[in-house]
């Protein structure tokens, strides 16, 4: 990644934006430049009037000079500048799916578009992409072959071409496109930038010209994992104007470790540039003592694979192209016409049978990755020339779903990374896919293992709760940074204050306990206020977190110093008798420290 791309990245803009060395109205200017500059079209269907970029530029001046940095808390993509596939309503622009025979102008934006505006950030324009979301090749559009961003002889991949190019060349801090069979994964490969293609339903596709609508997602491409979490934490949530969308049970991060399935059968259809790239990440992987490898059979994956565009599922892409086929056959790209019209060729009996058949390979992968936290696979096979895919269509886009188009159909999040590159100097993606709902767990895994990121950004940034929780105070090992810490946080609980008790407690360090823990005691007098965590937990697991808990301790109620209660340690009397006393250090870190 040049220097050019660094300074398109959100928290690198957030931070000039903070010290006063950029605004908003110089970044656009940037961005303009850039484009001009880039000579790359194809990239673009659409985009916003430069006068009109100008003046949404300057009223966000005008917020970063009133309010300084406090704006940028406020609305946390502020001034970010930002692209969207043309297959996603923005008010006042055509959509286009690619076709132009299909376009019209909605009067609303999609909810993804409006709420990424609300958080501030910046639309620059609209996205090429293959025509109807149909294709991971990038090449089936009147608007242009769209070209990859390292070798233009190469395919950009597909459906999302342009949005990825975009990013890639630093034109947009991030883009959005839409992922059915990989469409927001396969163009993040290819062009060496993080897709992440959330579990489906965690955001909302209202104002999204569907391709398979009981599968499509939005996805976000960005430069950094931790740039595409900050976007989904803007993007996803529960939207009640889309029926597809989903209250979703976030898990929890890892913190013992990862164990990482690969596929037994792994293919790369001869491109052996591919097959070492990948192998050189594996053995990277291998190498970090946190990590644990094993190999699965990838049958199941890959045969619900095939369904996608070998069976029923093909006939739901009627829903919106198909009218426009039937009426003017000659305005539908002729690759994309062939693919759509096999969804004649299957009947009601089919799509049961189909449904059959899925539900028992995904039992099979389930039971396959039961043992493991993730699925890490390439995330293309190969990397295909453009006039290849020109002479083959069908087969050349076939290969690059081999490690994507099961994804959806088995519920699952997946993020796309760069791996260890090719030999040849092109890259070499490869994808992380975890249970629904592992979502944060996929970001920080990958921060952390394939971009080195000690910190862990996106491990200490959560999605909000959308389900029942309790509120849990410890005082002991399962502080942050403590022994036990790990069994709150995989469960999915976050830190929401540290504070100490009312003045009525007092600790002590208990005997023969492994990992050592203190022991919490109320009393009505001598007490001191003992320092604490609160931890907020769904209430889902609050059950199996206590049943882990040994004895002496237990959970009962604890009084905070601003005289709520919640529930937390305490320690049964009898184990007191022989536990030294510790009240006087006020907290359990306190006394671990007493030596230093």
């Amino acid at each position: 990644m040049d220097s050019k791309e660094r300074t398109m990245e959100c928290n690198a803009l957030h931070a000039a934006y903070r010290a006063r060395s950029l605004t908003p109205g110089q970044c656009i200017e940037q961005v303009l430049a850039r484009i001009a500059a880039s000579g790359r079209d194809e990239v673009w269907i659409s985009r916003v009037d430069a006068g009109a970029l100008r003046q949404t530029a300057s009223q966000l001046d005008a917020l970063l000079a009133s309010e300084g940095a406090d704006v940028l808390a406020r609305l946390p993509l502020f001034g970010v500048p930002f692209a969207v596939k043309d297959n996603i309503d923005v008010a006042g622009m055509p959509t286009t799916a690619a076709c132009p025979a299909f376009a019209y102008t909605p009067r609303r934006s999609a909810t993804v578009v409006e709420r990424l505006q609300a958080a501030g950030a910046i639309l620059i324009g609209k996205t090429n992409l293959d025509q109807f979301a149909t294709g991971l090749v990038g090449t089936r559009s009147p608007y242009g072959v769209v070209r990859n961003a390292i070798d233009e002889d190469y395919v950009s991949g597909g459906s999302s071409s342009g949005s990825a190019v975009a990013v890639a060349l630093g034109l947009v801090s991030f883009a959005l496109g839409t992922d059915t069979a990989g469409s927001g994964r396969v163009p993040a490969g290819l062009n060496n930038i993080v897709g992440l293609k959330p579990t489906p339903g965690l955001i909302s596709t209202r104002g999204v010209v569907p391709a398979c609508r009981t599968l499509d997602c939005v996805s976000v491409f960005a430069l950094t994992v931790a740039d595409s979490w900050q976007v989904l934490s803007v993007a996803g949530g529960y939207d009640r104007e889309d029926t597809y969308s989903r209250q979703i049970e976030m898990r929890g991060v890892r913190r013992r470790g990862f164990r990482i399935a690969v596929p037994a059968q792994l293919e790369f259809f001869g491109d052996a540039a591919a097959e070492q790239a990948f192998a050189a990440t594996l053995d990277a992987l291998r190498a970090r003592p946190e990590c644990t490898i094993g190999t699965i059979d990838y049958a199941p994956f890959r045969d619900a694979a095939a369904l996608l565009y070998q069976g029923p599922w093909v006939a739901e892409r009627l829903e919106a192209s198909g009218p426009l086929l039937a009426e003017q056959p000659e305005a539908v790209h002729p690759v994309v016409a062939g693919i759509v019209r096999q969804g004649h060729d299957y009947s009601a009996l089919d799509a049961f049978k189909g449904q059959y058949r899925l539900a028992e390979l995904r039992r099979a992968a389930e039971e396959a990755l039961a043992d493991y936290d993730f699925l890490l696979v390439p995330t293309t096979p190969t990397m295909p020339r453009i006039d290849a895919v020109l002479e083959q269509p069908v087969v050349q886009n076939s290969r690059l779903g081999y490690y994507t188009n099961f994804v959806n159909f088995f519920d699952m999040a997946a993020l796309a990374v760069p791996g260890k590159g090719r030999a040849d100097g092109l890259p070499a993606g490869v994808t992380l896919i975890g249970a629904g709902g592992a979502d944060q767990a996929l970001a920080a895994a990958a921060q952390a293992l394939l971009e080195g990121g000690e910190a862990q950004q996106v491990a200490f940034e959560p999605l909000p709760f959308n389900e029942p929780t309790v509120r849990l105070a410890v005082v002991g090992a399962h502080l942050q940074g403590q022994p036990l810490n790990w069994q709150l946080v995989e469960r999915g609980a976050r830190q929401v204050a540290a504070t100490r008790t009312t003045p009525h407690y007092r600790l002590y360090a208990l005997r023969n306990t492994t990992p050592p823990k203190p022991g919490l005691a109320r009393v009505l007098e001598q007490g001191t206020a003992i320092e604490i965590e609160v931890w907020e937990l769904p209430l889902r697991r609050f059950g199996e977190f206590v049943a882990e808990i040994p004895q002496p301790l237990g959970i009962g109620s604890l009084e905070l110093a601003d005289g709520t209660w919640v529930k937390g340690f305490i320690c049964e009397p009898a184990a007191l008798a022989d536990a030294e006393d510790i009240t006087a250090f006020g907290g359990w870190r306190a006394y671990l420290g007493r030596a230093s």
